[in-house]
């Protein structure tokens, strides 16, 4: 059983379906492609297209292309359906415990055996928003990331982005257009240009061997923990006008005070500050340490199979890329037990009940 039904899961299910295992998506969304539809409107991956391609079948795009976010939804659709991919829509897991040799799997009101468990469900689980922001007056219109779609969310005036990373530096730029905007940075994140001597980053990131870099290297470990921008810059966004602060301290009523000792009234705060794991649904002995982080080793987990597959870095910078995934998936399916997972998908419909 896969959960989670975008890139990540949408890729296992490639590998189970070539080796001729028993397997069923579960996706909460409506659609298959829905979490990418609800991204804000102008949002474009900074792969370009010959760098956005599931397994077996390349990204309908011309090359050196960025493909919009609705492009990555309408992909996801096709390649579920060429493939003929087993996926139940509108099936949000609840929980998922052991029981027995398995592993029980709660939708609603429905309950799903299986012998072995893919967690599919992506790094975008739950947004974050500060506690500071409860202090604001009602009238400073607060929106995290996952919910802004473009400017006319916003009201005219002067509009903070909370945030550093490439969501912040991208929205920011968006909203300079229209609007006065500050973006607070809590610490400087390196940048690359999408383009260097003629060629896309991932050109360049792909022959030198970057993208291979694994968690199993002192360089990969190190690499994990920091955050890059891509295609953005401070500079960039100085000649758009916007204003760059320093880390944002508090907010209370209509002011935004910064680590300097600046502050700014703000009309609206756009909040790009990420997002936390959610497993609390995943009751399961030797899966979660620290801040319910997932304990695993490249997606093998100390459970009898249970497996992981799309989380950042879970091995290396492309595990949670769209055109990069296929390793982990390939290496994940490898890992299961086809005898098992051929008994599990006739355990897993023999034992559906409500």
């Amino acid at each position: 059983m896969v959960i989670g039904g975008s890139q990540a899961g949408l890729a296992i299910g490639y590998h189970l379906a070539q080796r001729g295992l028993s397997f069923v998506i579960l996706d909460a969304g409506p659609e298959i492609g829905h979490a990418w539809r609800s991204r804000w409107d102008s949002l474009r991956l900074f792969t370009p297209a010959q760098y956005s391609s599931l397994p077996g079948m390349a990204f309908p795009s011309p090359m050196d292309t960025y493909p919009s976010k609705d492009d990555v939804a309408s992909y996801l659709q096709t390649y579920a359906s060429a493939f003929d991919l087993p996926i139940k829509l509108n099936a949000r897991v609840t929980s998922l415990t052991k029981r027995g040799s398995g592993y029980l799997v709660t939708i609603a009101d429905e309950e799903l055996m299986a012998n072995h468990v893919v967690v599919a469900t992506g790094p975008f689980q739950v947004p974050f928003v500060p506690p500071m922001g409860d202090e604001l007056d009602e009238t400073v219109r607060q929106i995290h990331s996952a919910d802004y779609r473009n400017p006319a969310q916003l009201p005219d005036g002067h509009v903070l982005v909370v945030g550093g990373g490439n969501s912040g530096f991208q929205i920011a730029e968006e909203l300079a257009a229209t609007r006065k905007v500050d973006l607070a940075v809590g610490k400087r994140v390196p940048s690359l240009p999408q383009r260097l001597l003629g060629k896309d980053l991932f050109w360049w990131l792909s022959g030198v061997g970057f993208m291979k870099v694994s968690t199993d290297s002192r360089l990969g470990r190190k690499l994990s923990e920091r955050d890059v921008l891509i295609g953005s810059s401070a500079r960039r966004l100085r000649r758009s006008g916007v204003t760059i602060r320093r880390r944002l301290t508090s907010a209370v009523g209509r002011r935004a005070s910064f680590e300097d000792g600046s502050d700014q009234d703000v009309d609206a705060i756009v909040w790009a500050t990420g997002y936390r794991p959610d497993f609390a649904w995943i009751d399961v002995l030797d899966v979660k340490g620290a801040s319910d982080r997932i304990v695993h080793r490249r997606g093998v987990t100390d459970a009898p199979g249970l497996f992981f597959v799309g989380l950042t870095w879970q091995h290396t910078r492309g595990s949670a890329l769209i055109g990069f995934v296929n390793d982990d998936a390939a290496f994940i399916a490898g890992r299961i037990d086809p005898h098992l997972e051929n008994r599990a998908g006739r355990v897993g419909r023999d034992s559906e009940r409500t």
